[in-house]
């Protein structure tokens, strides 16, 4: 009796270890607070939660954490964010937002609304040059934009149609994104839901922006030696996210991806416990929102040569409770994807596992088109996901039903590949 609940005890330290779901929450209750300002760049968020990371992985007991250096060019939104649709004041990542590669503005400007149902570019053309529309803002709905972008596409330009800029109607709840924030061009272009804008004559606005030039930002990096060195397991997450729009908004992040990089820390201390048969390396991207910028940094600069890489797990918004996984796997991963379904039937971590295109939506890509073997795990359409790139995807949004499945089929994983 004695030595069964000897055993007893040691198997619920080990499972306690190999999922400490409260660490985990408390990391993700972290990252996604105002002190991070939404793990931007204007503020220097990013960089401090990559500070925080470098000392989580210590605690963890990992061997060795190195930080390296990248520099990127990003348009910020830190400053005045202010908009009136004729007399109402909008609220910034309620009613409106920026596109990443947005100038500032400030002043009023009648609004030219676009007839969809009977679209015709040169009348538009000629519509904008009448003296009522004068410096106005173009408004219309934004997949429309994108399917007659050679059109819209000249209302971007300076010089050839006398329009202000462009007001994209999206639905609510209204998104913001940095991919494309390397640049800044020559108009104002502004998220607006739908509701916000029908019917308004005139819009004033007083927007700043702010264009950082060579960003020094930094991946963290923790390795955990295992027993061989010819080969390595890694895996990944990016801690950066879209940090601010004006002064009082920051994007929290908690699904994306305070989550996916909160997993990461807790399998770096599983594995200083457990230690493993190849050398292990969690890497903490910066610069994901901007592009892909650190991964593909990383994957330029590789700490160990990418063709001894056995298998990457890229984890990105596990903050959520749909039972279906959904995953991307490179053309080199498909081997061990096979491993993963024949796991995942057997032990019922999730419901299934939906494969989907492989596409450039996180850091797995950065690795993918130069042949390693990876897969991408995110968990999609559950509840929080309606918050995704919102305001709204806050710690009291998160959901952490997700972090113990991935858990558990990445280490069942590692354990038989």
């Amino acid at each position: 009796m004695k030595r069964f609940f000897l055993l007893l005890l040691a198997m619920t330290v080990t499972q306690l270890y190999a999922q400490d779901l409260p660490h985990y929450q408390r990391m993700v209750k972290e990252l996604s607070s105002a002190k991070y300002q939404g793990r931007g760049y204007a503020k220097g968020g990013a960089n401090k939660a990559g500070k925080f990371l470098q000392k989580e992985f210590e605690k963890a007991g990992v061997d060795e954490v190195v930080c390296q250096p990248f520099k990127l060019d990003i348009n910020t939104f830190s400053g005045k964010m202010e908009m009136w649709a004729d007399s109402k004041k909008l609220l910034p990542g309620v009613d409106f937002s920026m596109r990443e590669y947005s100038p500032g503005v400030k002043g009023e400007f009648p609004v030219y609304h676009v007839d969809t149902l009977h679209f015709d570019a040169d009348k538009m053309f000629a519509d904008l040059k009448k003296p009522e529309y004068a410096n106005c803002l173009v408004a219309c709905e934004f997949w429309f934009t994108y399917r007659h972008s050679d059109a819209f596409s000249r209302l971007q330009k300076n010089g050839e149609l006398p329009n202000a800029g462009l007001l994209y109607t999206w639905t609510s709840p209204i998104k913001f994104y940095k991919a494309y924030g390397h640049r800044v061009v020559d108009k104002p272009i502004i998220w607006i839901t739908p509701e916000a804008i029908k019917g308004v004559k005139n819009v004033r606005l007083n927007v700043d922006n702010k264009f950082l030039k060579d960003y020094e930002c930094f991946n963290v990096i923790a390795k955990v030696e295992g027993e061989r060195h010819d080969s390595c397991y890694v895996f990944t997450a990016h801690y950066d996210h879209l940090g601010n729009l004006g002064k009082k908004i920051y994007y929290a992040g908690a699904n994306d991806n305070a989550s996916g990089t909160a997993a990461i820390v807790t399998l770096a201390a599983y594995y200083a416990k457990h230690r493993p048969s190849y050398d292990m390396y969690f890497i903490a991207f910066s610069g994901e929102d901007a592009n892909l910028r650190g991964s593909e940094y990383y994957a330029q600069h590789p700490l160990v040569p990418l063709e001894q890489i056995k298998y990457l797990f890229n984890i990105d918004m596990i903050g959520d409770n749909n039972p279906v996984q959904y995953c991307e796997v490179s053309d080199e991963g498909m081997r061990g994807f096979t491993l993963f379904e024949q796991i995942n039937n057997e032990k019922h971590h999730f419901k299934s596992l939906n494969r989907g295109d492989l596409a450039a939506n996180s850091d797995h890509y950065s690795f993918a088109k130069r042949h390693v073997p990876c897969i991408f795990l995110e968990n999609e359409e559950g509840d929080a996901y309606q918050y995704y790139h919102t305001i709204f995807d806050t710690y009291d949004n998160a959901v952490f039903d997700s972090y113990e499945p991935v858990f558990r089929l990445v280490r069942d994983f590692v354990e038989r590949y």
